[in-house]
């Protein structure tokens, strides 16, 4: 094995522009929990290959994430709907995706993740949740239910112990064919974590 295995893969960190990079440094002065240019990425990579063109994600926060997979449903002229229980990060959030050019392909609602999804129809290619752990196992319907036959769902965090119990049900439930990763995931909130990913059957 290479030695020192975590910082040698700090060099494989993907560039960013001004925009991510700008989110980046709020995040560590305000806090705000983001996944970091290495999940970014990674989602950007997904939603690409798969040629996802509607795409929901469950937390938005200032828009970070949102912007990785935006960007990669553009060039599909597609659409990413994004829920935030916050009306400041989501207001933050639209000034966001102005900045990076995305305004036109990305639609906030404001609002309890539960409530906007029991009266949503889908379907979506892709789903991303990363919203408060507790919320991941009654969510996990709706996801079932908006996600089109073979779409993916990917769910973050799934290393803190309020998602065990959503870990379970994925892994346990022949709805679907999952996943779980234990992950070193450099400037991810935390770095170490794990990462669900998981195709509707």
């Amino acid at each position: 094995m290479i030695p020192d295995l975590e910082g040698a893969f700090r060099q494989f960190v993907p560039p960013r522009d001004a925009v991510l990079l700008e989110l980046e440094q709020e995040a560590r002065q305000e806090g705000i929990p983001i996944i970091g240019p290495v999940v970014g990425e990674f989602l950007h990579i997904l939603a690409r290959a798969m040629q996802a063109k509607q795409i929901l994600e469950l937390g938005t926060a200032t828009g970070y994430s949102a912007i990785y997979l935006a960007g990669a449903c553009e060039g599909l002229k597609g659409k990413l709907v994004t829920l935030e229980k916050d009306e400041g990060m989501a207001r933050r959030a639209r000034a966001n995706f102005q900045k990076a050019g995305l305004g036109h392909c990305v639609e906030i609602r404001v609002g309890d993740a539960l409530l906007e999804m029991t009266n949503m129809k889908g379907p979506f290619d892709l789903v991303f949740m990363d919203i408060d752990k507790e919320d991941y196992l009654p969510l996990l319907s709706h996801c079932h239910r908006l996600l089109k036959a073979e779409g993916l769902m990917v769910t973050d965090n799934v290393g803190f112990h309020a998602a065990n119990d959503f870990n379970h049900a994925v892994f346990e439930s022949p709805q679907w064919k999952s996943v779980n990763l234990l992950s070193f995931l450099p400037y991810h909130s935390p770095e170490k974590d794990g990462l669900c990913l998981a195709l509707r059957t």
